[in-house]
């Protein structure tokens, strides 16, 4: 069993943004030599996420209003007591989730055909890190 690792920075001039990363992913397999196995990709900071969806502006507001009814930006968090103002997004970072595991098959992300890979950022304007581990043969 071999494996690649690579590091992905982001520093979003938004407090939000979507970044999609899916061709990032497909550059980092290519050099990595594997043809069967897994990639996961994982947010390394707890106010940001990783996910799979369609690349459809429309889609990705939907998903960013949803995310702010179920925890909207605010001072009520008891987070906030620490001298953050970031509660909201560990919160977002649960619902959306930190990572992904894609499957590898003859050299290529087996992804189905709208599918796309998302770093989700919900605390930004800072810089953050994010893992791809490349595993198999």
């Amino acid at each position: 069993m071999n494996s690649h690792t690579e590091y992905m920075t982001f520093n979003t001039e938004k407090r939000r943004d979507y970044i999609n990363i899916t061709t990032d992913i497909e550059k980092a397999l290519a050099k990595s030599g594997i043809q069967e196995g897994f990639v996961l990709v994982s947010a390394m900071h707890i106010t940001a996420g990783v996910y799979i969806n369609d690349a459809e502006p429309g889609l990705i507001a939907d998903i960013d209003e949803w995310l702010d009814k179920l925890a909207p930006l605010g001072p009520d968090y008891r987070h906030h007591r620490t001298g953050e103002d970031n509660g909201d997004a560990h919160l977002k970072n649960l619902m959306i989730g930190p990572q992904v595991m894609l499957p590898i098959t003859e050299g290529n992300l087996d992804l189905g055909p709208w599918q796309q890979v998302y770093y989700a950022e919900f605390d930004g304007r800072r810089r953050k890190k994010l893992i791809i581990k490349i595993i198999g043969e």
